[in-house]
């Protein structure tokens, strides 16, 4: 029973990270109906404007207040990138073949990846544990269950920050402008709606969230290197297609589902086969739910 709390709060922990992913993988297919391949990447960028804030504030200020530095630095950069991948790799390529933003996409996060290892160096980095200790949940022979700072940090975060979209999305001007692109795009602009505008600030924002994301598992492992936008981004990816690719709330809960049975698969079976458990069970929904858990059928306009 202790066993299995701990593995429940860990993997809400790294579900949450995934949801906040995720997001920004269905807002842009929501918008314009492709991936953002390079996502992932945008992702990593992240995690390292972070490690190098707070390695540059290290001793200079409280670590709270390091901490939300690293926060808002990231997530302004990272949208400057997202919204340079939108300029450079879809809008030139919007009117074109489907696969042609794809390949582009997939080139610059080939680019960001080598963009990073030049810089950063190809080396993993470290940074010591920022908010140590935290609290006993439960003592059960001699197993402890521990809910540490660092996790209800990354879970307070990801509540507010998605709170915060949430209301973008529903609340404000920018918020319709964006379901009525999503919606129908040629009929958003004959009504006087800027469409390319709000994609760019749909890339903005969805890359704003990875950032903070990237942030979030820096501070959880402590460990980043170049690669790691790949493996996160193909999770957070798998998350939105588990969820339903275009829900928003299907996108958060694909991201708990795979944090929870990575979590779980490691901690009763193996860690090597955990992302075959993952796919293995996404084949699985699919099969029977082709549109995901809360994805809708798509209405083919004529």
């Amino acid at each position: 029973m202790a066993y299995a709390l701990q593995q429940l709060v860990n993997g809400i922990t790294l579900g949450m990270i995934y949801g906040l992913i995720a997001v920004g993988y269905t807002m842009v297919y929501g918008i314009i109906g492709m991936i953002n391949f390079a996502h992932g990447d945008v992702f990593m960028v992240g995690a390292f404007i972070g490690i190098i804030v707070l390695t540059a504030l290290a001793g200079v200020t409280s670590v709270p207040l390091g901490i939300l530095v690293a926060l808002i630095l990231a997530a302004a950069l990272c949208g400057l990138y997202g919204f340079s991948i939108e300029r450079v790799a879809y809008r030139p390529l919007r009117g074109s073949f489907r696969l042609a933003p794809l390949i582009s996409a997939i080139g610059m996060s080939i680019l960001l990846e080598n963009y990073v290892q030049t810089s950063q160096g190809a080396l993993e980095r470290a940074i010591p544990a920022a908010i140590p200790g935290g609290i006993v949940l439960m003592r059960q022979n001699g197993f402890i269950v521990q809910l540490s700072w660092m996790q209800m940090a990354i879970v307070v975060v990801t509540l507010v920050t998605l709170a915060i979209f949430t209301y973008i999305v529903t609340k404000t001007p920018l918020g319709r402008a964006m379901r009525a692109v999503e919606q129908d795009a040629k009929m958003a602009a004959l009504l006087g709606i800027d469409t390319n505008r709000t994609i760019s600030y749909t890339f903005i924002i969805g890359s704003a969230l990875a950032a903070v994301a990237g942030v979030m598992f820096l501070l959880y492992y402590g460990v980043i290197d170049f690669y790691i936008g790949f493996n996160a981004g193909i999770k957070a990816f798998t998350a939105a297609v588990l969820g339903g690719i275009g829900s928003l709330p299907g996108a958060v809960l694909g991201g708990l589902l795979i944090g929870l049975i990575e979590a779980f698969w490691s901690g009763y079976a193996t860690v090597a086969y955990k992302d075959v458990a993952v796919y293995s069970i996404l084949a699985i929904v699919l099969m029977f739910m082709p549109t995901g858990l809360l994805g809708r059928n798509e209405i083919e306009k004529v």
